[in-house]
């Protein structure tokens, strides 16, 4: 075949590996994210619920169920918020710059 398609199988195959267990050399990044507590983030910001979820792109019954403790954020929903908690504006700032 191509030589990208083997690099893509030979990648498959490592990725295949690792997830059972094996060494197969893999350089791990974990990162940690700070516990998240989505009602004090958003009360930081003075908007609504409905404003809040607007502005970061969610669903305003995602966001209430993250406040209420029954989902939590994760992937780049997590991320975000912690942003916003270090830094309430920044995602007006960032809006206004668009």
């Amino acid at each position: 075949m191509s030589k990208f398609y083997d690099e893509l199988v030979e990648g498959l195959n490592e990725a295949i590996a690792f997830a059972k267990g094996e060494d197969v050399g893999a350089r791990v990044h974990v990162i940690k994210v700070p516990a998240i507590d989505v009602a004090k983030i958003r009360a930081q910001t003075g908007m609504s619920q409905s404003q809040f979820a607007k502005s970061i792109g969610v669903a305003k019954g995602t966001l209430l169920n993250w406040e209420q403790g029954r989902r939590k954020p994760t992937g780049p929903a997590q991320v975000l918020l912690a942003m916003i908690a270090r830094r309430p504006s920044v995602v007006a700032e960032l809006l206004r710059a668009a």
